[in-house]
């Protein structure tokens, strides 16, 4: 058998970790509340603005409903007077 060149050699590592010479390269996570707070603020934030998006739509739809309104009756002529009736049609046969 061969022994492998000093090139191939294998390192040995005796598994302690080793610290980082820059102070900034470790990135510390937040705590797990700080996320759910974050997430919650998000929701929140998202559902207020959906909410401001559709009352500002059915108003806006509201709006243009009333101008056609308005157009309409500018246009038709006054009513001076109006009646109901209870009108009941019947179809009858021949008496044959």
């Amino acid at each position: 058998m061969e022994e492998p060149a000093e090139s191939e050699a294998f390192e040995e590592v005796d598994a302690v970790p080793v610290l980082a010479e820059e102070a900034g390269a470790l990135e510390a996570r937040p705590p797990a509340g700080v996320v759910v707070a974050r997430q919650a603020a998000a929701v929140a934030a998202t559902s207020f603005a959906a909410g401001v998006v559709t009352v500002a739509a059915v108003r806006a739809g509201r709006a243009v409903r009333a101008k056609r309104r308005a157009r309409r009756k500018a246009r038709q002529l006054p009513v001076l007077a109006t009646r109901s009736f209870l009108i009941d049609v019947h179809l009858l046969g021949s008496r044959d």
